[in-house]
């Protein structure tokens, strides 16, 4: 019974393919919309956990002031470099330790200029930051402590000033200091906020602080904690050491605020999966649509064949039998649709993955709900049409004309 019920449905689409094709369309869209948006959603979260890691899971984060709230202002006092090198000297969970600061400033190489960011550091810059040479050397320790005119520069940056050329040995200006390029970093590309890592300048703490800054502030201290140690007591370890070396009373807040990546990651992730679901379900809303349309053409289709089914139950055929055959039929039109949905989202989602640089993240599971969801809309729209067909009477049906 199943199968001429099938086969009944197959003959009724051929019949009407630009009528079924439309009918179809809703579910087409809401499939396809739900499977491309969960796809690209779990490729943007998956390209978030991969760019926190490349900094390392193990890194922290410390900067002045606390965490603020709207209408609240920080007045902390900035950190030393002596801070720095209290952290690096008391606390033995650490790998590393850079203290930062950094500026805008314009670049200048022979006729060429370019704005970008100026940060100042130490050599230990370069391990905490997971940041790797292209080509060249980083600056030496003692280069750090004397504060030599050296720098090492961004892949962006090269391209601006630079060309095609190789710009190791040459002499650029940043403001009123004249540095020599010791080394080129590997490019990174964009980070998880969007701003470009390529697009810099490091040059030793000391140098930046005398011939940029002015003054001997320091804004951040990067940390990075052992491979066999708990970011969290490392956390708490820097917070007590600072409260310590910045005079803080038991009664007194934080002015300085220490984040571990970890968090950055969680919270980074959750906003991307929680934007996810929030679109995935108004894109299953056009599911909905697609199944009023269902079943708007079901009943016109019921009207249209009333004399067929009066035929059909005059010779003897059951109630359910009818019922059976209109319902498979909305089924059939839905999962038809659900299949062409995922086809579409499939190639959809490669190329869009493709433009907006984020992985490719299939959600097998999601496929299939999506699918499952397709044909259950079938079986609830379709079941009002199959039901009216069903309880016809079969003199009046045949009366129809």
């Amino acid at each position: 019974m199943l199968g001429v019920a099938l086969r009944l449905a197959l003959r009724e689409m051929r019949r009407n393919i630009m009528r079924s094709v439309l009918t179809m369309l809703g579910i087409i869209i809401g499939v396809a919309a739900v499977i491309v948006l969960v796809t690209l959603g779990s490729g943007a979260t998956r390209q978030v956990t991969q760019q926190i890691a490349n900094l390392g899971s193990n890194l922290l984060m410390v900067s002045v002031g606390k965490r603020m709230g709207p209408g609240q202002s920080s007045t902390a006092p900035a950190f030393k470099l002596a801070d720095a090198e209290a952290l690096a000297r008391e606390a033995p969970a650490l790998a590393a330790v850079a203290p930062q600061a950094s500026s805008a400033s314009t670049a200048i190489f022979a006729n060429e200029n370019w704005g970008t960011t100026v940060t100042g550091s130490t050599e230990q810059y370069f391990t905490v930051n997971n940041r790797q040479l292209a080509e060249g050397r980083i600056f030496t320790g003692s280069e750090a402590r004397s504060g030599a005119a050296v720098c090492v520069i961004g892949e962006t940056v090269r391209v601006k000033l630079f060309a095609g050329q190789s710009p190791l040995g040459a002499k650029m200006r940043l403001r009123k200091l004249s540095c020599e390029i010791v080394g080129l970093l590997k490019p990174k590309g964009q980070s998880t906020m969007g701003s470009d890592q390529d697009d810099i300048v490091i040059v030793p703490l000391r140098t930046f602080q005398r011939r940029i800054a002015g003054n001997d502030d320091v804004s951040l201290i990067q940390v990075s904690a052992k491979d066999d140690i708990s970011t969290d007591a490392v956390k708490q370890e820097l917070q007590r050491l600072l409260r310590i070396r910045r005079h803080l009373s038991a009664d007194e807040d934080d002015n300085f605020n220490v984040m571990d990546m970890k968090e950055i990651a969680t919270m980074l992730s959750g906003t991307t999966q929680m934007m996810t679901g929030l679109l995935g379900a108004v894109a299953a809303v056009s599911l909905l649509v697609g199944g009023i349309g269902i079943m708007n053409i079901m009943l016109v289709s019921v009207t249209e064949r009333t004399r067929e089914i009066g035929i059909r139950l005059a010779i003897g055929a059951l109630e359910n039998e009818i019922l059976l055959q209109f319902l498979v039929e909305a089924v059939v039109l839905s999962s038809s649709g659900g299949l062409i949905g995922i086809a579409l989202a499939l190639v959809s989602s490669s190329i869009l993955a493709a433009v907006l640089q984020v992985p490719l993240v299939f959600n097998l599971p999601v496929i299939a709900i999506a699918f499952v969801f397709s044909a259950t809309v079938g079986i609830v729209f379709g079941y009002v049409p199959a039901r009216k067909a069903a309880r016809m009477d079969p003199i009046e049906a045949l009366r129809h004309e």
